[in-house]
């Protein structure tokens, strides 16, 4: 499942040693390499965001429409783990492939050291987790160490989907195998050692908008719900039209071409754009939604449309925990090696995740 080759991993290696070599440093000494403050719309860009993004231009400088496909998914694989946190072991970890009838999905199952051997006394929590990139790239290696933390962390059995990406599966395909890895999780449980009423959801980025998708859809067809949701910087409105994509359109990694492109990638037409399946803040209905946490960054194209879907969330009277990270940048929770604001969301995340378990 991963696309990286041993020159790509050599390659992480020197970087990731660069890298958080420099995110060691004086906080005085980080600002200096980072330049002078950045200010936008009021926020003022962290430290050491800052530094990371100056980092980016130099070592990476492509953007994922100017690279063959395979080459930049290998890319944001590669970027992805620079700045990761270390890898955290696990009781058990197995890829593995669901057996529905009707559509079968790869997973990545991890079961952490930090829960009961087996047997337990009673089935454990879970998560189902969808990894970001913009429905084109990403993969469950690409988010390998955030699923670690995350299990570890809030003790619960994370169940990564490997679902089909654009362009060689349009819309909804990766919706249609989110649905499918839900029901597939509730139905078999058991035989994962998890309890089927603590089932969470959880997704960065394009990971974000099928958790939030794949929720809602759940819900208008009646059946069993997650027991929860979290959404990391999530794609809400395909339309593109809120004012952070022109704020934030250029210089802060996520970039506006970029946008363009992975769009482009997974929608049939312009139509789907404003598809509840597509665009979930074009959901005409939210109430019923099982509690949720959104996370939202400042220096974001997608900052304005998170915030929307919060607060629609919270209008709805849905129980939302709305996290504004006002100083970083999108993507940031793969960072989680270096940057004191992505562990402490992190950190955000595990408890809120810990404060209902059953």
């Amino acid at each position: 499942m991963s696309e990286l080759g041993l020159r790509d991993r050599a390659l992480v290696a020197v970087q990731r040693a660069l890298v958080l070599r420099l995110l060691s440093l004086p906080a005085r000494l980080q600002r200096r390499l980072a330049g002078a403050p950045r200010v936008v719309d009021g926020n003022a860009l962290d430290p050491q965001a800052q530094l990371l993004i100056a980092l980016g231009e130099r070592l990476d400088p492509l953007r994922p429409g100017d690279l063959p496909l395979a080459e930049a998914r290998r890319s944001l694989e590669r970027s992805s783990l620079v700045v990761a946190g270390p890898l955290r072991p696990m009781a058990r970890l197995y890829d593995r492939t669901t057996d529905a009838a009707h559509r079968e999905v790869p997973i990545r199952v991890y079961v952490p050291t930090s829960l009961p051997p087996e047997p337990r006394a009673k089935a454990a929590p879970a998560l189902l987790f969808f990894h970001g990139g913009g429905f084109a790239l990403g993969s469950v290696a690409s988010h390998d160490p955030l699923c670690r933390e995350l299990a570890d962390g809030a003790g619960r059995v994370v169940v990564s989907v490997d679902y089909r990406r654009s362009p060689e599966h349009k819309f909804p395909t990766a919706v249609d195998d989110g649905i499918a890895a839900f029901e597939w999780l509730h139905a078999h449980a058991a035989e994962l050692g998890v309890d089927a009423a603590r089932i969470a959801v959880a997704g960065d980025s394009a990971g974000g908008n099928l958790t939030a998708v794949v929720t809602n859809a759940l819900r208008r067809a009646g059946g069993p719900l997650p027991e929860a949701q979290v959404l990391i910087y999530p794609a809400t409105d395909m339309t593109r039209s809120a004012r952070s994509h022109t704020l934030f359109g250029e210089g802060f990694f996520l970039e506006e071409r970029s946008i363009r492109w992975f769009t482009e990638q997974y929608l049939r037409t312009r139509e789907d754009e404003q598809s509840p399946l597509a665009s979930p803040l074009f959901e005409p209905d939210l109430r019923g939604l099982p509690r949720a946490m959104v996370i939202t960054a400042g220096f974001d194209p997608l900052r304005d449309e998170g915030d929307a879907y919060a607060e629609r969330l919270s209008a709805a009277g849905v129980p939302t925990e709305h996290v504004r990270e006002l100083g970083m940048f999108h993507g940031f929770m793969s960072t989680t090696g270096g940057v004191a604001a992505a562990q402490r969301t992190r950190d955000a995340i595990v408890r809120f995740l810990r404060s209902n378990p059953g």
